[in-house]
């Protein structure tokens, strides 16, 4: 009896040793983060994609990138956050297309337990974990002061082309311009409530439309400069000047650094580009949001920077760097 039980117990021992010897230990599962920005179509979301994508190898969570296809879609952008929350992700990073109609989608996030961190465009909420963007009314200061530096001391005339309603980084960016502007009483602002529209078409046709009355018997504009807030702003205005004969005739400063508008800038026809850093700011944003899932301590709002860009200072290696990010090392598709 005594034999035949310590038999049983021998071969019960054998038994669950071998059966956990045969099972394989399961590596955890990468967390999810989904990137939503405003659009997909700009080179300065392909460039935030691409800096999403790093961070995402580097601290070893998986991207999921959607977003609407255009700018001005508030819609399919609450849309798609909504199908995240439902779907269930382990985070959100959001570049909010409105910082008011983004509000309830992105509490709701947080109330379903998934936190957001907020990229490129404020929110008039503090339910995020943080704001990770440009200085948007400093970038606007900084267009105001060289446009306001290279106009020098005559009286002049100059024209603020808007971007959309609702986008806080470019309304704050428009703000920063003004606010330089007011320094400088020789110069005065002519027009700053016009909007250009979600795209560079919509930016050209508003800015042919503002340009008509403003050209002179001889040809030239009765106005001295220009500024425009965003990349399909300045790209639509560029078109209108080009199409115009204007372009060249008139100091121009926008903001963003795409091929098109670096040519431009080149050319003479644009004197000078306040570049964001959005490889950084898309890397920064999953970066933060990666690390408040480990339950690090994350801060509140971080300025991913802003330069000012001009022939002078166009070949420095930090410019060159910025305008020129490494998309298809990170984009394969």
């Amino acid at each position: 009896m005594t034999i035949c039980l310590l038999f049983c117990c021998c071969a019960a021992i054998f038994y669950f040793a071998s059966c956990k010897g045969d099972e394989t230990p399961k590596a955890p599962a990468k967390r999810q983060v989904a990137v939503i920005p405003k659009g997909t179509t700009h080179e300065f979301w392909k460039t935030i994609h691409a800096g999403a994508v790093k961070a995402g190898q580097d601290y070893k969570v998986d991207i999921i990138w959607k977003g609407p296809l255009k700018e001005d879609d508030r819609e399919e952008q609450i849309k798609v956050v909504e199908n995240f929350v439902n779907t269930g992700v382990n985070g959100i990073v959001l570049a909010p297309l409105d910082d008011t109609a983004l509000v309830p989608v992105v509490q709701s996030a947080v109330d379903h337990q998934i936190p957001v961190v907020i990229i490129d465009s404020d929110l008039k909420s503090d339910a995020y974990t943080s704001f990770c963007a440009t200085d948007n009314f400093k970038g606007g200061q900084m267009a105001g002061d060289e446009l306001a530096r290279i106009l020098g001391d005559k009286d002049a005339q100059v024209l603020l082309l808007r971007y959309n309603e609702g986008s806080a980084s470019t309304t704050n960016r428009e703000a920063g311009f003004l606010d330089a502007m007011s320094k400088h009483k020789n110069i005065k602002v002519i027009d700053n409530k016009q909007y250009a529209g979600a795209t560079a078409e919509s930016a050209q046709a508003k800015s042919e439309n503002i340009l008509a009355p403003l050209k002179k018997g001889d040809g030239a504009l009765s106005i001295d400069g220009i500024f425009c807030p965003n990349e399909s702003s300045t790209f639509g205005m560029l078109r209108a000047l080009e199409d115009g004969k204007f372009a060249g005739k008139v100091h121009f400063v926008g903001f963003d650094a795409t091929p098109k508008l670096v040519d431009a800038l080149q050319s003479g026809e644009i004197e000078a580009l306040v570049s964001q850093d959005p490889f950084k700011m898309g890397y920064i944003g999953v970066k933060t949001m990666a690390l408040a899932l480990r339950g690090e301590q994350i801060e509140k709002k971080i300025d991913t920077g802003a330069k000012l860009i001009t022939k002078a200072n166009l070949n420095d290696k930090d410019v060159q760097e910025l305008i020129h990010p490494p998309l298809e090392k990170y984009l394969k598709d």
